[in-house]
């Protein structure tokens, strides 16, 4: 179990590491910015789906539904902002993200609720910072304005990861 709880920190840690590296390189374009928001919207619903299986607290189960619908809405509007400023959006998670499931695949009950709980609210700070940059340093004003409007959702979502990490129900049990 430790081994698992090691794994799924640096998978995590990765995750979110990604645009900060990119930025480290020379700033991020609006396309790096997109191609972030996209990956982590997908993600996101994918682990929402997931902890509807494989979760074990009703509160859980519940915030998951939540992300996996406001993800998928998120990537549709991500869409529209990107198609309106000429930039791509992936359609499918890179082999980086897609090998960060890999490790929830193998926790069911509690301990996917403690891991779970804990990448979200990890997650969701990276993605609030690099939504915030966009929005206030991005070059096209569609792409900030979507940066600008997803802010409050991501916020809502990291209270809500921060209330439940702190609840018994996400709390690791050996």
């Amino acid at each position: 179990m430790k081994k698992t709880s090691i794994l799924i920190a640096l998978c995590c840690g990765a995750l979110w590491s990604i645009p900060a590296f990119s930025q480290a390189a020379g700033g991020t374009s609006d396309q790096d910015f997109v191609n972030m928001a996209a990956q982590t919207d997908m993600l996101e619903a994918h682990l929402g789906q997931m902890a509807a299986d494989q979760a074990s607290a009703q509160g859980v189960k519940d915030f998951a539904q939540m992300l996996t619908t406001d993800h998928t809405n998120d990537y549709q509007q991500l869409s529209m902002a990107a198609t309106k400023a000429g930039l791509t959006v992936p359609k499918g998670l890179d082999a980086t993200r897609d090998k960060m499931i890999t490790p929830f695949e193998k926790l069911k009950g509690a301990a996917f609720d403690h891991h779970f709980t804990q990448a979200m609210v990890a997650g969701h700070q990276k993605a609030i910072a690099e939504y915030q940059k966009e929005a206030n340093n991005g070059q096209n004003a569609d792409i900030k304005a979507y940066a600008n409007q997803a802010l409050p959702t991501l916020q809502k979502h990291l209270e809500q990861a921060r209330d439940l990490q702190k609840s018994k129900s996400a709390k690791k049990t050996m």
